[in-house]
């Protein structure tokens, strides 16, 4: 789909129009009536149209969560803004935000607190670009079984972008760090609709926040971000579950303890085990925070259920990702993991992008096969054969299997 070219200042005018008229039950919202059926129990989606966006499978609409349809993974490693998944927790986001005035305040355990307009950050300090995948925590909930509370996503809260922005280090030694700063905390524009409902806010470490490698964020593969994705800043954070990405950020706090929040200290945790899982239908015994992304790998050139030609080669492709470790092959079995062959990986974007793999493959006959695909990195990580279980249905990165019919 394409869309007018529109200035910085339209831009947000003709957005927050579209999204009022959404949020107030207009029909800004194109609803196809085309529906999808995602591949588990109770998986029936309607494909809905945000401003902005293609349309896209919807889950809840206030607030926004928006799914990628998967076909959208074999059109390239890059994922097109508007196409790039939704997720939002607070119903009340911004509708209209005045570029002129924004500020992204920096203050706590600091030495000069600041305020920053977009035209300070660019002006002021290196604009760097790093191409990442941005992954929900809750991204492939839906395959966990026994089934578990929460969003029943498939495989599409997941994209990777090139974003552009400022290193959050840099921002922070602006500031100056005061002795005994222990976290970052985050917090962006989108509310609660009533005060009892927690803020979204989430904290970084500080030795985290100082590495080099988090960006606030201005732009989204050469374009200034969209309103649904965090316009006109946000987090990127390389190698961490979306969580972690703010959107609207407007605000960063230093300070000398352990933020415990409620999106900390009690949403998005994981069990304190080996492989942070547990036997389904236990409690664990103590959790922490999720982090980082588990080592992954799709095909994607042909759903489950599609066809091949018997007889006569095709190309099977897919992406690949991981935490940031490196990744140093992709394995491809045409025959339900009993063999096994290594597939080419295609051009290089950074550590924490998808990487294409390919692997030419001629059916011998015709018939049903059943195609699965296990990515290795530099650590040594590879993808579990069978599916790992977690109370809030996180981290699933096994082994896929994809059946294809051979005619």
């Amino acid at each position: 789909m394409n869309f007018p070219q529109v200035t910085r200042r339209s831009f947000v005018t003709q957005t927050a129009q579209a999204a009022v008229a959404v949020f107030a039950g207009g029909s800004a919202v194109t609803r196809a009536e085309e529906t999808v059926q995602l591949p588990f129990a109770n998986g029936e989606r309607r494909l809905v149209q945000f401003p902005g966006k293609r349309p896209l499978i919807l889950l809840t609409h206030r607030p926004p969560q928006l799914e990628t349809p998967f076909s959208v993974y074999n059109e390239g490693v890059i994922t097109p803004n508007d196409a790039f998944f939704v997720r939002y927790h607070l119903s009340n986001i911004p509708l209209s935000i005045n570029t002129d005035t924004f500020r992204l305040e920096v203050k706590g355990l600091v030495n000069t607190p600041l305020k920053l307009s977009l035209a300070d950050l660019k002006k002021d300090f290196e604009n760097v670009e790093v191409v990442a995948v941005n992954q929900c925590s809750g991204n492939s909930r839906g395959f966990f079984q026994p089934r578990v509370g929460g969003g029943q996503l498939a495989n599409g809260a997941m994209g990777n972008a090139k974003w552009r922005g400022v290193r959050l280090k840099d921002v922070l030694e602006k500031a100056g760090l005061q002795t005994g700063a222990k976290q970052v905390v985050a917090n962006g524009l989108d509310t609660a609709p009533i005060p009892q409902t927690p803020d979204f806010i989430k904290a970084l470490d500080i030795d985290h926040a100082r590495d080099g490698e988090i960006l606030i964020a201005f732009e989204m593969n050469g374009e200034p971000l969209p309103m649904l994705n965090g316009f006109p800043l946000r987090l990127v954070v390389p190698g961490y579950f979306g969580t972690y990405w703010v959107k609207h950020l407007n605000e960063l706090t230093v300070v000398g303890e352990v933020y415990d929040g409620f999106y900390m200290s009690t949403a998005y945790r994981i069990p304190a085990t080996v492989g942070n899982c547990i036997e389904p239908g236990t409690t664990p015994k103590s959790t922490i925070p999720i982090q980082q992304f588990r080592i992954r790998s799709f095909l994607t050139s042909v759903l489950d259920g599609g066809q091949v030609p018997a007889g006569r080669e095709t190309t099977l492709k897919g992406i690949a990702f991981d935490s940031g470790q490196g990744l140093t092959e992709v394995l491809v079995s045409t025959d339900a993991g009993k063999t096994w062959q290594p597939a080419q990986l295609g051009k290089d974007l950074g550590r924490y992008s998808f990487r294409e793999w390919t692997l030419a493959w001629t059916p011998p006959k015709a018939g049903t096969y059943d195609i699965r695909c296990r990515a290795f990195n530099r650590i040594g990580e590879t993808q579990p054969l069978e599916p790992l279980w977690n109370p809030p249905g996180y981290l699933r990165n096994v082994v896929e299997t994809t059946r294809v019919n051979a005619a």
